[in-house]
This record gives structure tokens, C-alpha cells and sequence, in this order.
């Protein structure tokens, strides 16, 4: 399918978040259990700034408050992917636009647009699995980057899933 436009989730999609968590947290399974705990205080329920979902998830995994001030004030310092750039780079030609579950203060930070298109139009690029089942209840095809191997979802379904953009440009119809 031709897509008009594709949407990308920022913070799991385009930016390698992980290593600033681990970074701050002191420690890579430290980092990534803070970070899961951030991510199970999203699923299924109401928005909450994300300023207070970190400092919560921080201290359910025994991160000091401190640390969690520090991952906030550091916050601009995440890295795209490496597959990230050179495929966006092939996407060029094609309408782009950002969400994030962040919030808005910490969202300012990507330079978001808003987009006014059909859902069915729109190709969402998902980096959790909490994200695929959203975007497909919104009527949206997703290509969910799974860059850590988790468990499918049990709320939605990929069109395509991948552990990284490699198959991106071809679910996009885009010959590589």
C-alpha cells in the first residue's frame, strides 16, 4: 500500500532512549528496568505528565529521586537510532510527523507537527508495544520496530514488525 504520510513514535522509534536511562540509573539492567517501569505506568490508563511517571517509576525500582531529576534535566541528549537517519533521509519525499506520550514541555524538545490526514492514509512507526495497539485502534497501519524483542501485543497488530527500519522502506513501497 502507498501511504501518504507515516508517523513515528519519538521516543522508542526515532531516539535510543535506553542509554540515557541506563546512563542516569547508573547501570544498563538498572536503566531498562527503570525505563519498563515508566512504560507499564502508561498502558491503559489516563495521560499523566511523563515528568511524574519517570520520578514514580524511579522510585518503584529503587532509582533516588535525585536520578530521576537528573534523566529529566538531560532529557534533550538522546540520539537517534543508527538505522534512523539514513531511512529517514530515504523518506524525503514523503509527509513525516512525530508523537509522543511525553509531555508537552519535554515533546517541544523533538520540533512536533501536526498533520490532518485519514488514519487509514498514515503509516504509524511504533517502538513499544503498548504504541501498536494504539495507533491501530485509531485506524492506522503499523510497522512496530521491536529493537528489544518483546512479547506481541495482545490490543493490536502489526502490518509488519522488525527489529529495527530495515523493512520500513519496503512496507512504505519504497525500493531499497
Amino acid at each position: 500500500m502507498a501511504y501518504a504520510a507515516v508517523g513515528f513514535d519519538l521516543l522508542t522509534a526515532l531516539l535510543d532512549t535506553w542509554s540515557l536511562w541506563s546512563d542516569v540509573a547508573g547501570d544498563r539492567a538498572l536503566g531498562m528496568r527503570w525505563h519498563g517501569a515508566s512504560q507499564a505506568l502508561l498502558r491503559g490508563r489516563r495521560y499523566r505528565p511523563f515528568e511524574e511517571i519517570i520520578r514514580e517509576s524511579a522510585s518503584e525500582v529503587g532509582v533516588d529521586a535525585k536520578r530521576a531529576s537528573t534523566l529529566l534535566r538531560r532529557w534533550g541528549e538522546f540520539e537517534p537510532w543508527p538505522d534512523v537517519p539514513p531511512v529517514l533521509d530515504r523518506l524525503d519525499r514523503t509527509r513525516r510527523f512525530v508523537v509522543t506520550n511525553c509531555s508537552r514541555k519535554l515533546g517541544r524538545l523533538a520540533a512536533l507537527e501536526r498533520l490532518g490526514l485519514d488514519p487509514a492514509e498514515v503509516l504509524f512507526v511504533a517502538g513499544s508495544a503498548h504504541d501498536v495497539g494504539g495507533a491501530a485502534r485509531a485506524g492506522m497501519d503499523v510497522y512496530w520496530a521491536n529493537r528489544g524483542g518483546a512479547p506481541a501485543p495482545t490490543d493490536g497488530a502489526a502490518v509488519r514488525e522488525e527489529p529495527d527500519f530495515r523493512g520500513l522502506l519496503e512496507t512504505m513501497g519504497i525500493s531499497v
